[in-house]
């Protein structure tokens, strides 16, 4: 007997090129799916906290992200490592010294 999978319908989950550079976000907000991931999946937050912590987020729409991320795991991951890239080099670029911020001063320094 072979399985049928459907595309499932993510109500909560919109794509818009101007906000977050295009990756998927709870609808009406600028909140990516990735840092609901992250604060549930990675950091272990109940999805009740994250949204007694966000009350722009509801339940349900914490729940949707949380679906979307399981049907787009590797989509979301490469996001996930993407953004932490992204900030590595923000604070290696503020802490190297740009024009204006004693330059050359001080350095981000890596830990081994």
């Amino acid at each position: 007997m072979s399985e049928v999978i459907e595309k499932v319908n993510h109500y909560y989950i919109t794509h818009n090129p101007r906000i977050q550079g295009g990756e998927p976000i709870i609808k009406g907000t600028r909140f990516p799916v990735r840092s609901v991931v992250f604060y549930i999946v990675k950091e272990g937050i109940l999805p009740e906290e994250l949204a007694r912590e966000f009350p722009h987020l509801s339940l349900s729409a914490i729940y949707d992200a949380l679906s979307y991320y399981y049907d787009h795991a590797d989509e979301i991951e490469r996001l996930m490592e993407k953004n932490r890239e992204d900030q590595w080099k923000k604070k290696e670029q503020v802490f190297c010294g740009l024009p204006g911020i004693f330059p050359g001063k001080y350095r981000w320094i890596e830990k081994n």
